[in-house]
């Protein structure tokens, strides 16, 4: 009898013991749960808080959701450039799954940081010529991503303030020289001026305090109307920008919706928040397996005309019934 108990205290020792072994085995089995190091050239808040709140969305759409199945390392430059190798550097020590590139700057640093590590971007440059990847169709190695028009937009943009005052004739065009596309911007903005009768003056403004510069400038000599050109240091100012347009007069045309949002008169240009939406969905796709090489350069082919009619109001102006109709959105 002695022995039998003996067992039977010795069975339920052994069994009780595989109960509890048998979980942690289990949780010990369990994939790592995979992490997007998110690396970007600014900071988190303004335009870019929604361009990465656009990014979660696109990599929720491919079944993933921070917190849940999947984390994110964010690493931001704050606007210090030569900050972005060492925390590209930083993401490969630490193994994540996927870089997922804010900008054109950040994604050079991540590429020149692995060869291994996929690498997702969001970049209005041309990413053949920045050496990002081989090609649009067949990208190779570990790079690819979402790419959207912002430079070859002037013409465009020059031919909807045509639309709206057929009579102007001079036409400032402010620019931020440091941007990569200032260059390439001016000319297609010239070439167009040309063919419509247009006189141009290409105003500089590298910092904010330039920007109140260029408009003291604009006070001394009137112009007709003004074209803003892109870069992210006229997105952050473009509350600064609209005041001194509105208080100038001078009806304007910008890059980003977000300028009419804030009372600039009316803006064209590509949704970048669709971009980074893209960005986000090749990301997910990455995180189930899928190659960077296999994977073609998405181009962004989504553009928004908005039209903030209270401004309009403000300076007199009245649109014609074709820009109306055209609009994607019109703001009263």
């Amino acid at each position: 009898m002695a022995s039998y108990i003996a067992r039977r205290k010795f069975l339920a020792t052994l069994l009780g013991g595989t109960a509890v072994a048998w979980p942690l085995a289990a949780r010990a089995q369990q994939p790592a749960m995979p992490v997007i190091g998110f690396l970007g050239s600014s900071a988190p808040v303004d335009l870019r808080a929604r361009d990465l709140t656009a990014f979660r969305q696109g990599v929720r759409e491919s079944g993933y959701v921070e917190g849940q199945n999947v984390a994110i390392e964010y690493r931001w430059a704050q606007d210090q450039y030569d900050r972005l190798p060492d925390l590209a550097a930083d993401l490969v020590r630490r193994q994540v799954t996927v870089i997922a590139a804010h900008d054109t700057f950040s994604a050079i640093a991540a590429k020149a940081a692995t060869t291994t590590i996929p690498i997702v971007f969001a970049s209005g440059g041309d990413p053949v010529k920045l050496g990002l990847v081989a090609s649009l169709n067949r990208p190779g190695g570990n790079v690819t991503g979402v790419t959207f028009v912002v430079a070859e937009l002037g013409a465009k943009q020059l031919g909807l303030l045509h639309e709206l005052q057929p009579g102007a004739v001079r036409v400032g065009v402010l620019v931020d020289p440091n941007f990569a596309g200032t260059q390439s911007f001016v000319s297609d903005v010239q070439a167009a001026a040309l063919s419509i009768g247009k006189q141009i003056g290409v105003l500089e403004a590298p910092t904010g305090r330039d920007i109140d510069t260029a408009f003291a400038r604009l006070a001394q000599k009137p112009i007709d109307a003004l074209l803003v050109g892109p870069t992210a240091l006229f997105d952050n100012r473009r509350v600064q920008l609209a005041t001194l347009a509105a208080y100038q007069r001078v009806p304007a045309i910008y890059p980003r919706r977000e300028f009419a949002e804030v009372g600039g008169l009316m803006s064209y240009g590509t949704s970048i928040t669709d971009a980074y939406r893209q960005a986000g969905v090749y990301t997910g796709r990455i995180l189930k397996g899928e190659k960077p090489a296999d994977l073609p350069v998405m181009q962004s082919v989504k553009f928004e005309f908005v039209i903030n009619l209270n401004t309009a109001r403000a300076f007199g102006l009245s649109f014609p019934p074709g820009l109306l109709a055209i609009a994607d959105e019109v703001i009263e």
